[in-house]
């Protein structure tokens, strides 16, 4: 059964098709048609008609009537996959199509890249298959909020594979909080989804201790909470350290007790009610006087 990891993957394709053929073409060098037509194909296809295969995600280059070329992309964290099923997506999807295809696998995980990533036996004489594999050391290592704002795509990706480096995810939470992009909450969504649990309570940690903006409902649930508590705890800091000053501007003299006694209050109610007192009173005894 897919993971949750396994779908914000897919989504992040579906939602951009164009980042497959950006990622064939300029990480992978591979020679693709060029045409601004870039689109998705029903993913569910067969070899006969008992027959039917479904790979994760099929996107098509060119115009309906006359397609210039198909890319499968799988996604696999393991080595579940038998890998001569990709060669069966290939052949099936040419048989269908009538177009050149690539298979793109995108592998999370070092040790399953590189099982893909290895020459395909498809058992048909002089078929041999050659995935191209996106495995972790594939994906660019991004520190540059720069860099991930201009490509929040593979920025994301970086911090799904290299988040456990301070500096990446800093670098896509600074891009997110300045980028214009109207899609950028679904990226922050996709990063979590894809990142594993450790990574993700750095994600919390940076965007909560940042003046992190909440863009969308996943993230004011995820980080929201988190960032409105902040800021009502820093709201209090501000309001006791406040009544500290106007009763030292008084010159009465405030014992330790009474400070550690202010400064631990976090009701900004009380605290503004303490410094309304402050303004006026006499002895501390009128500031707590009810």
């Amino acid at each position: 059964m897919p993971s949750p990891r396994h779908d914000a993957l897919i989504r992040l394709f579906t939602d951009r098709p164009q980042l497959a053929v950006e990622i064939l073409r300029d990480l992978m060098g591979v020679n693709l048609p060029d045409t601004p037509l870039v689109g998705l194909e029903k993913n569910t296809f067969n070899t006969r008609r008992s027959d039917d295969i479904e790979a994760d995600l099929i996107i098509v280059l060119g115009p309906p009537q006359m397609l210039a070329h198909a890319i499968v992309v799988e996604i696999q964290h393991d080595k579940s996959k038998a890998p001569r099923q990709l060669t069966r997506y290939a052949a099936a999807l040419w048989l269908l199509l009538g177009c050149d295809v690539t298979v793109l696998v995108v592998c999370p995980d070092r040790a399953a890249a590189a099982y893909y990533a290895q020459p395909i036996e498809s058992g048909l004489t002089g078929y041999r298959l050659q995935a191209r594999v996106l495995g972790p050391d594939g994906i660019p290592v991004i520190t540059d909020p720069q860099e991930a704002a201009a490509n929040l795509q593979l920025a994301s990706m970086s911090v799904m594979v290299h988040g456990r480096d301070r500096k990446v995810v800093e670098a896509f939470v600074a891009a997110m909080a300045e980028t214009r992009d109207e899609h950028a909450p679904k990226y922050t969504e996709y990063a979590y989804s894809m990142a594993t649990p450790e990574i993700r309570r750095l994600m919390e940690e940076i965007m909560m201790s940042t003046d992190w903006p909440v863009h969308s409902p996943f993230a004011r649930e995820h980080f929201g909470r988190g960032l409105e508590e902040g800021k009502a705890e820093g709201k209090a800091e501000e309001a006791a350290r406040m009544v500290l000053v106007v009763l030292a501007a008084r010159g009465l003299e405030v014992t330790d007790e009474v400070r550690a006694l202010i400064n631990a209050c976090t009701d900004l109610a009380q605290l503004e009610a303490w410094g309304m007192r402050a303004a006026t009173a006499q002895s501390l005894q009128d500031l707590f006087a009810e």
